[in-house]
This record gives structure tokens, sequence and C-alpha cells, in this order.
């Protein structure tokens, strides 16, 4: 019972901070609201005993994807005037309105199975050893924190005044 109630719990502070993202107009705040968006998500995961899929959403969307983001908005120039074109409302609303139809057509005439077992062998040690096992992944992983390493060393290097 107690699960369930922090299930719903998450999930609504999930779906109002990526409302939030939509609505701030201060581009820092919304991606802050990203950050509690993507916290939500991982949250959501640990209560449904994806442990290791929480611990990932944290590690790379919250710790690489969010900060990246701050990152390039503390980099801009002139953040607070934003957008002032808003020639798009129109065609965003239309494809906005088509997708959530879609998605609602797809939820209700989908049949959802329910499992009520939590999983018999600990997800996060097998996922790790699948990944970063003898035959897994660490030299990729490896590889794409350099690669973001110097796409942020780029990125001060560019914007630094002279």
């Amino acid at each position: 019972m107690g699960l369930e109630i922090s299930f719903w719990i998450l999930a609504v502070v999930t779906i109002i901070s990526a409302v939030a993202v939509v609505w701030l107009r201060n581009i820092f705040r919304a991606a802050l609201s990203l950050i509690l968006c993507f916290l939500g998500v991982a949250g959501i995961f640990v209560t449904l005993s994806a442990d290791f899929l929480a611990a990932i959403q944290i590690l790379i969307y919250v710790g690489a994807v969010a900060i990246l983001i701050i990152l390039a908005i503390m980099l801009t120039r002139e953040v607070e005037k934003g957008s002032l074109s808003n020639k798009l409302k129109i065609p965003v609303l239309v494809t906005t309105l088509l997708f959530l139809g879609v998605a609602i057509y797809a939820v209700i005439n989908t049949s959802w199975s329910v499992v009520t077992l939590p999983p018999q062998e600990p997800t996060t040690s097998a996922i790790a050893n699948q990944l970063f096992g003898r035959d897994g992944f660490v030299l990729a992983v490896e590889i794409s924190a350099i690669m973001l390493l110097a796409a942020i060393i780029g990125a001060v290097t560019l914007m630094r005044e002279e």
C-alpha cells in the first residue's frame, strides 16, 4: 500500500514538473524543473523494483544531460530575452493535440498485463554484469565520458570572452 502511494506521489510530481518545463518562461527554472522531472522518473523506477534503471536515470539524465543543459544556458548570452517570435503556436498546438489523441487511443486499446511479483533475481547486479562484465561496454562508456568532457571544454573555450 505504501509503495503504491509513493508511486502516485512521484507520478504527480513528475507530471507537474514536466508541465512546468513547458510553461515556465525562465529557461534556468525550466531546466531545474527538468531535473526534478528526471528525479521523479528515477523514483518511479525505484517503486517498480527497477533499481538499476533508477541509478542510470540519475547518473545519465540528472548527472550528465541536465547539468550539460544548465551549463549551456549559463554560457548563453541574453537568456532572459528568450525567443520572442511565436509564429509556430498553432502548428505546435495541432501537433500536440494529435499526438495526445494517438497516445490516449494507444493507452485505452492496449491490454495491460499486471505482474504483482517482484523480480526473483537482483536486477542491478545482473544488468551491471552484462554491461560492465568481461565482454561489456566499459570502454565505450569511458570514451563517451571523455567525448562529453571534450565537448564541455570546447563550449567553454568558444564562449569565453576575449
